[in-house]
């Protein structure tokens, strides 16, 4: 009896192993015999599209995400290269002088011709020194004044970077606002751990890949787990969609937020660099503008006292909005944050550069995507420097 009953017993376990629907499938989603080795793990690689033939996980999720934001392993470097140096060259010599009256005089100690310079921001060029009871300085209008301040030996040679093709992604260069490098953290946000790398103002440029909050603040990734405060950085971010208003394939990009100036020809990126725009109540307007005048050399002057100045030879000066040019700033120390009287100042070599390639007509746009620079035309006066 017990045999007839066991083997009824295993029949049936036969028959409900075998019935359709029925069994291991109605117990669970497991429909399908488990493979003996399991799944496959793609190669490490960027996968846009998932691949039918292997799991993208572990590295390959990494490297993708890093793919969509245009970090490449290694990296993917910029189609740059250096201007000529040849371009920081000043064709004139300088002198500042003491912000005290300094008069002009006929010779070396010689009489007072009755002219002088105001007590203010004064700088003149002169063609020879001479020494004779004091130190003299020849101006170029034939007078001399006696040394009464020091002369320029050396300027800033900084310059920017020309271009072969437009980047795929925004670029930066770090800032000189503050006396220490540029910390990188290993996440956005001050509380982050630090790379124990910095960013000398300046001297380097980085690639910017995205941008996050943290903080209250912009932070900027320039590596893997390598992140800056976007606002020790000036930021290039690449638009070859012509503004507005421009006819041509050529034009002037000026970025009040980010102090930087991108050139572009036939709608593609060619030159990039930092510059320092007006400072409050001086501001440099934004607009739409036209370069309707070039001038190798401009002595730039203001001769109201409370505000006097005097700038001799200012090299490479392209005017656009009235008195408001782009020129080279041969006094400029840094660049990277406002500091003049409405006009785009850039250094010795850069002004070289772009004045090379700039024709009377070209569009200069002027924008603040902060939208923290007034537009009231009242508010703009026709003098700058």
């Amino acid at each position: 009896m017990m045999k007839r009953f066991c083997l009824f017993l295993l029949i049936a376990d036969l028959l409900l192993t075998l019935a359709p629907g029925q069994g291991a499938a109605a117990q669970g989603p497991a429909s399908a015999e488990e493979p003996e080795s399991g799944a496959v793990v793609c190669v490490p690689a960027v996968y846009e599209i998932a691949p039918d033939d292997c799991l993208p996980l572990g590295p390959s999720i990494y490297i993708t995400e890093m793919a969509k934001l245009g970090l490449t392993f290694p990296p993917r470097s910029l189609p740059a290269y250096r201007p000529d140096p040849a371009l920081t060259q000043l064709p004139y010599r300088y002198f500042k002088l003491e912000e005290d009256i300094v008069p002009i005089l006929s010779g070396p100690a010689g009489n007072d011709t009755g002219q002088y310079f105001q007590p203010g921001f004064v700088y003149v060029s002169y063609v020879d020194r001479v020494e004779s009871h004091g130190v003299y300085y020849l101006l170029q209008n034939g007078g001399w004044i006696p040394g009464k301040g020091a002369r320029i030996g050396d300027y800033p040679r900084f310059q920017g970077l020309q271009f072969k093709s437009t980047p795929h992604n925004a670029f930066a260069w770090p800032l000189p606002i503050q006396s220490w490098d540029i910390p990188i953290h290993r996440a956005p946000g001050y509380n982050s751990p630090v790379t124990g790398e910095t960013l000398s103002a300046l001297a380097e440029m980085v690639q910017v890949y995205t941008t996050q909050n943290a903080d209250g603040m912009d932070w900027n990734m320039i590596g893997p787990d390598q992140w800056v405060e976007a606002r020790l950085l000036a930021t290039v971010t690449p638009n070859t969609t012509p503004p507005e208003g421009v006819t041509t394939g050529r034009w002037i990009d000026v970025d009040l937020a980010e102090q930087t100036l991108a050139v572009y020809d036939n709608s593609q990126l060619v030159f990039a660099t930092v510059i320092a725009t007006g400072l409050e109540p001086f501001w440099t307007r934004p607009g739409l503008f036209q370069i309707y005048q070039k001038k190798e050399a401009e002595t730039m002057r203001n001769n109201d006292p409370t505000d006097y100045y005097y700038l001799d030879n200012v090299p490479w000066t392209m005017y656009f909005d009235k008195a408001r040019a782009l020129h080279g700033a041969y006094w400029r120390t840094q660049f990277g944050f406002p500091q003049s009287h409405g006009c785009v100042n850039l250094s010795v070599g850069d002004s070289h550069w772009l004045f090379n390639w700039a024709h009377e007509g070209d569009y200069v746009y002027v924008h603040d995507p902060s939208g923290l620079t007034p537009t009231d035309p009242a508010l703009y006066h026709d003098w700058a420097y």
